[in-house]
């Protein structure tokens, strides 16, 4: 039978040491009192998981280590750090098959209560052997929770690193992207400001423009209106490819860009 924390009710902690917890689990820590040692710490949390699940690892002064899970000794205390170095060996089989941003911030968002919970670990085995340093299996115990930890930290960095590159790469894709459609639109403008000034001939004179045929003019008429049209098309084509320069900024008001920054 366990407690309302998860501590065992048939451990006879020393009250100085039950008073001092809580209704919640807590951070993870390290209690010391009377030569007793109690190490609160957390199972390997998930992703979604909104509490954390104590574990309670108790050594007596002239006793065994006794644990809040299966099994006693040292080894319940060495099986719990396997759950942490397995769960980092899964996270960093997911990050090397992970192919786009959203693979790696799926394990971004796993490894981060993991490398914290691996880093509190730590240093609660690290308080543990300095508090206890005749302890046997503390010093393997401890010098494991760094690797771990440092496993973490360093798939963290390689897994927030990829997926920021993802990022910038999507963006560029993107600018690509957004600069053809620009090019597109200034091509199709640019067809456009060229007939433009025919299109708005032929609506003012309408379908019933007389070309001159039946006065004995001839063809010129239509060809003048035709030309006339193109020369418009030509000069509006000009403005409308004229690029943006980047000239600079007037000094008054760069001098503002500046007090503003």
């Amino acid at each position: 039978m366990t407690g309302s924390l998860g501590v065992p009710s048939t451990w006879t902690l020393p009250k100085a040491l039950r008073d001092r917890l809580g209704r919640r689990v807590g951070c993870q820590r390290l209690m010391a009192a009377d030569g007793h040692l109690l190490l609160v710490l957390h199972a390997p949390p998930g992703a979604d998981d909104d509490e954390r699940h104590g574990r309670f690892f108790w050594l007596q002064p002239d006793g065994p280590w006794l644990s809040s899970g299966p099994g006693d000794g040292i080894s319940s205390l060495s099986r719990h750090l396997d759950e942490y170095a397995s769960l980092v060996e899964e996270l960093t089989e997911e990050e090397q098959a992970a192919t786009g941003p959203e693979g790696y911030f799926a394990v971004v968002k796993r490894l981060n209560p993991v490398r914290r919970a691996a880093g509190n670990l730590h240093q609660v085995l690290q308080e543990a052997r300095e508090a206890s340093p005749d302890t046997r299996g503390l010093i393997d115990t401890r010098d494991r929770a760094y690797q771990i930890r440092r496993n973490a930290e360093l798939l963290w960095s390689l897994t927030k690193e990829a997926l920021e590159f993802e990022i910038a790469l999507q963006s560029e894709r993107l600018a690509q992207n957004s600069h053809a459609m620009s090019l597109s639109a200034h091509r199709l403008n640019v067809l456009a400001a060229f007939f433009f000034p025919i299109a708005t001939l032929s609506s003012i004179f309408g379908m019933n423009f007389q070309l001159g045929v039946e006065e004995g003019y001839g063809l010129w008429p239509f060809f003048s209106v035709l030309a006339a049209g193109l020369c418009l098309g030509v000069i509006l084509r000009s403005f409308v490819s004229v690029p943006l320069r980047s000239g600079k900024l007037p000094s008054t008001q760069r001098r503002r860009s500046r007090e503003r920054y």
